[in-house]
């Protein structure tokens, strides 16, 4: 029989985590943590070559962030120039009509083998079929601005629409499947009225 030995060993009280309304959810980081961390953040770089490296990360972290928002749409990471309501109603009305562009590389393509085959009638087609489809761009060109403001004054009175017109000119000269920003809407379908 020892006088100095433990009899029975006491369960430890077991700790029951209160969580405070209004909490941030987590336990706070021990002192020694927080410096490591602030002091690893803060760790200029000492040399050029260390200097460059970072900046190459950083610009390599914001160019796969902006490549991402480009696919998926995400307005934090888009280029000031596509971001806002107003540039993604120009984007969607774009995508959503049928452009002549769809049928330019197509019909480039036949005039240059008709330019190309020799007989002095087919070279005369062939001219005849590139004049006919820039015409036709053309005019899709001005029919797209024209009906772009109306509807741009419509869904977004006050606006300002410096550059919209560029902006959705330069958009609808692209293929569909090359456009960035993705696009968003099928050709034909119907736009909602609320872009905000």
């Amino acid at each position: 029989m020892s006088v100095f030995r433990r009899t029975k060993s006491e369960p430890e009280p077991v700790g029951t985590e209160v969580s405070k309304p209004g909490g941030k959810g987590r336990p706070t980081p021990k002192r020694k943590e927080a410096e490591a961390l602030a002091r690893a953040k803060a760790r200029t770089p000492r040399t050029r070559k260390e200097q460059a490296a970072r900046e190459r990360e950083v610009r390599t972290e914001n160019s796969r962030k902006i490549r991402q928002a480009m696919k998926t749409g995400d307005e934090r990471y888009l280029l000031p120039r596509d971001k806002g309501p107003v540039r993604r109603f120009i984007r969607d009305y774009v995508d959503s009509r049928f452009s002549l562009v769809e049928l330019l590389i197509p019909l480039l393509i036949i005039s240059m083998v008709l330019g190309y085959s020799g007989q002095p009638t087919l070279r005369q087609a062939s001219t005849l079929i590139m004049m006919a489809t820039f015409l036709f761009v053309i005019v899709d060109m001005v029919v797209l601005r024209f009906r772009l403001r109306r509807e741009l004054t419509r869904r977004f009175p006050g606006e300002p629409l410096n550059g919209t017109t560029y902006y959705a000119v330069m958009r609808s000269l692209q293929m569909k499947f090359m456009r960035m920003p993705k696009a968003k809407v099928k050709i034909g379908q119907t736009l909602p009225d609320d872009y905000r």
